[in-house]
Order: C-alpha cells, then structure tokens, then sequence
C-alpha cells in the first residue's frame, strides 16, 4: 500500500490547479454542487472535455460524483477543501499576478520569476 505524503498530497493539488479549466470547475463547485453538463456550460468547454477533468479531479481526491436518480452530481470532496481555496486565492491576491511564472520556459531560461 501506497504511503501518501503530505507532499505528494500538495503535488496532486496543484496539478489539479494547473489547468484552468480545472481550477474553473473547483471554483464552480466551491460555491454549490453542480451537474456535468451544467459545468462545461460554465467552463466553455465540452461535456467530453469536462468528462475528462472531473476524472482527473477525482483521482486526485478532490471531488465526488453522487448519483441522483439518473443523473450525477459532483460536489468537492470535503468542505475544507473549499476553504482552502478561498484562502489560497487570498494569499495569491495579496502576492500579486506580475509576481508568477506562467510558463515552464522562464524556470528552464533560468530567468528570475520575481
């Protein structure tokens, strides 16, 4: 059996955040539990597209299908986790956007991020 560490948590997170549509989705579901086909209206994408993320979302443990008669409801997967979103989108608002690297390039140019 597979230890999970506290790193290898935190990795999963921000791989879960490192794409937008993913992190639109976690908003989205922070706010109220939502239907898939609602929520690639939301993101813009498709409902494969979406199909897609939510799989990914729930590997990582961050949110839940809960069937409802013939459809499916995804909600997060803890009520705390909503608050660390919140919280996490505090602390990035007070670091500042003109503060981050968006792209791989600027960590393998060697080029400071800040």
């Amino acid at each position: 059996m597979e230890t999970i560490t506290r790193s290898s948590v935190l990795a999963r997170f921000g791989y879960a955040l490192s794409d937008p549509t993913r992190s639109r989705v976690l908003l989205a579901l922070r706010e109220a539990p939502s239907y898939p086909g609602d929520l690639a209206e939301m993101a813009g994408v498709s409902k494969q597209s979406l199909s897609n993320h939510l799989t990914c979302l729930r590997g990582c443990g961050l949110v839940v299908a809960v069937p409802e008669g013939r459809r499916v409801r995804y909600e997060l997967a803890d009520p705390k986790l909503g608050e660390a979103l919140t919280a996490l989108l505090d602390v990035v608002a007070i670091s500042g956007p003109e503060c981050c690297c968006t792209t791989k390039d600027a960590h393998v140019a060697g080029r400071a991020c800040c």
